[in-house]
């Protein structure tokens, strides 16, 4: 029995090794409702409207509707609660966060020839918070049935037993990873001792009720600064594209707590365990977009916007450490602690994720108000991690383009002005990105805000509430029980905007 335990000196490992998962690939394909307070209040539905900075994100053809140069800087306050269930027991968790949401600018130029129909010109910047990551979730409960002794002998079960005695945890790739930790942690032992040994027994008892709690905090963005150019035909037909540079920096601490109140034998057991994982995800993409909207009638506007594919670049850092408490009857418990003390430095890798097509619909009732509806498609089964080559990232690809489904996502938006005062309201239904609508659900949003015109400066408040559920393993492989979680956000934003 081993009862101490071979630590590794300080360092960094470079792997070629990947830890990939669809839950990566969707939290950079998928995009929360962000932006200016007015984009905000009115749900994002802002396809055939233009005129406001957050717009060009839907469709950049909305620069050339602006009349004046505007600067504008967003505040904002996020919230997020997020409700657990993991087996009949209720546990939840806030998270608080304030950060600068936007910043950008637009120019217009007109065209000084009365003969020409290009009537203006204009260009954008503009930076946006995509994505905040600030979030955190507990789930607790008793598992009447599994241990997550399962996700180890996943990984160790067909890796020879002289690889975990001979090698550094730092030789080794992601999966025999797991398997060293837990055997030198005395989760698992060999079958025999054959050096040759590729079966592993499990040192935690059976007979369930396991005790089992899983904390994740995550902290960071995905930020999107757009470069814009857009024109006017006639005043009529406004065609425009946006060049988009993307950056994203992500940390994730998850700590998962196992114990078991199994009657103690004179064998040492495992009693105890706590796993622990640090995530460090960064890197930039590039896409573009395509735009176009058309003034029908007076009243009447139509847009249509092609948003590409995000092509990224990231890179990978994971640090991990295990500790196990062993129990018997007839002596003292031991602690057996697998900190290798090493960051894993994954091999870069690339990250496509799927394009979108969005059409909208407008009715303004001349000063006083108008109607906006934008409906966009996004086929999330063609996400890929690159090179494809790669027999890992071929696999995962493969089963996202089976588990991923298509989807439409439903923006409407209103807005009422009453003298130098405005109202607007907003909803937002997004489908789920995946066939079983259950791992991710549907979400649903709703919004509302105010503006008040102080001539050439404008300020805005909104609210916006959204709420999804979804139920996703706590590990992916070998122990896949996890909680469901019912997440509501709340987002206040103020923006104050300069006509120049």
């Amino acid at each position: 029995m081993k009862k101490y335990l071979f630590v590794l000196l300080a360092g960094f490992s470079f792997s070629a090794a990947q830890s990939q998962e669809v839950s990566d690939a969707l939290r950079y394909s998928q995009d929360n409702l962000n932006g200016t307070a007015r984009f905000r209040a009115m749900g994002g539905a802002f396809g055939a409207l233009g005129g406001d900075l957050s717009s060009l994100n839907v469709n950049p053809a909305g620069s050339a509707v602006f009349i004046n140069n505007e600067v504008t800087v967003t505040l904002s306050n996020n919230d997020i609660k997020n409700n657990s269930n993991y087996f009949g027991t209720t546990t939840t968790e806030n998270k608080n966060s304030f950060d600068l949401n936007q910043a950008g600018g637009v120019f217009v130029f007109n065209n000084q020839n009365p003969n020409s129909n290009w009537r203006k010109f204009s260009v954008g910047v503009n930076y946006e918070n995509t994505n905040n990551f600030n979030n955190s979730i507990f789930s607790a409960g008793t598992n009447p049935n599994n241990s997550v002794d399962g996700y180890f002998l996943n990984y160790a079960n067909g890796v020879p037993l002289s690889t975990l005695e001979d090698s550094s945890y730092g030789s080794l790739n992601n999966g025999a990873q797991q398997a060293f930790l837990a055997y030198n942690a005395y989760i698992i032992d060999p079958a025999s001792n054959d050096p040759n040994n590729i079966a592993y027994n499990s040192n935690v008892p059976g007979g369930g009720n396991y005790y089992q709690e899983n904390s994740i905090n995550t902290e960071g963005y995905n930020g999107k600064l757009s470069f814009n150019a857009a024109t006017s035909y006639k005043d009529k037909l406004y065609i425009g594209i946006n060049l988009n540079s993307h950056f994203t920096d992500f940390r994730k601490y998850s700590s998962f707590y196992e114990d078991n109140s199994a009657p103690l034998t004179s064998d040492y057991t495992v009693s105890k365990l706590r796993f622990d994982n640090e995530l460090y995800t960064y890197g930039t993409g590039f896409s573009f977009q395509l735009g176009a909207i058309a003034k029908v009638t007076k009243e009447i506007r139509l847009g249509l916007a092609y948003e590409s594919s995000t092509w990224y670049h990231l890179s990978n850092e994971l640090s991990q450490k295990l500790v196990s408490v062993s129990s018997s009857s007839t002596g003292d418990d031991i602690n057996d602690v697998s900190d290798p003390r090493i960051t894993n430095v994954y091999a870069p890798y690339k990250l496509q994720t799927p394009s979108k097509l969005t059409g909208s619909f407008a009715y303004v009732f001349g000063t006083t108000g108008l109607i906006s509806i934008d409906y966009a498609i996004k086929d999330y089964s063609k996400t890929k991690f690159k090179p494809e080559s790669d027999s890992y990232y071929n696999g995962l690809n493969n089963y996202m383009s089976n588990t991923l489904d298509n989807t439409g996502e439903l923006r409407i938006g209103a807005e009422y002005k009453i003298e130098k005062l405005s109202l607007r309201a907003g909803y937002r239904f997004e489908q789920s990105p995946y066939k079983n609508k259950t791992t991710v659900d549907d979400l649903t949003g709703y919004s509302g805000g105010l503006g008040y015109n102080f001539g050439s400066t404008k300020l805005d408040l909104s609210y916006a509430y959204a709420k999804r559920d979804s139920q996703q393993g706590f590990f992916a492989q070998g122990f896949t029980d996890g909680a469901t979680i019912n997440t509501i956000t709340n987002n206040v934003a103020l923006t104050l905007l300069f006509e120049l």
